[in-house]
């Protein structure tokens, strides 16, 4: 970064319903798919929502720090900065996230290890340099559709 500190504000918006059985994967004619909106991990979209709510909670300084947070939300200053590194995830996966395409072992408690800040990272190279490995996995590409035989 140069000398300005720069600000990337990322808005999300998303509605958090409840996962429904005997859902079915649609596969459009042009090899997409749509899971529809209770395909997301309710638990990985909750968590997203909010650190993003914390961290715009900060940066207007309603909060000062994360120790202030924690002690109005109630919970453990560990846990709200674990929760708040969720906001350097790049925006494909974030996206990915939403839309309920992430990796198969994307989970929050997965999340919650460290995983590089860098976005370009985050989506390539070797699994042990790039903490976990469903990150090192992670293609923002859209899911194709088979063709039979």
């Amino acid at each position: 970064m140069s000398g300005a500190a720069q600000i990337l504000t990322v808005r999300v918006s998303l509605a958090v319903r409840k996962q429904r059985s005997g859902r079915k994967l649609v596969v459009t004619p042009g090899g997409t798919t749509n899971r529809g909106p209770s395909a997301a991990d309710t638990t990985l979209v909750k968590a997203l929502a909010r650190a993003f709510r914390w961290r715009r909670m900060m940066e207007t300084g309603r909060y000062g720090t994360i120790d202030e947070l924690a002690a109005a939300e109630k919970i453990n200053a560990s846990y709200v900065s674990r929760v708040l590194r969720l906001t350097l995830l790049a925006p494909d996966l974030v996206k990915a996230i939403l839309d309920g395409r992430q990796p198969e072992g994307m989970t929050l408690p997965g999340l919650m290890e460290p995983f590089p800040v860098e976005w370009a990272l985050q989506g390539a190279g070797r699994p042990e340099e790039t903490g976990p490995p469903f990150i090192a996995s992670w293609s923002s590409e859209e899911p194709s559709a088979v063709s039979p035989g």
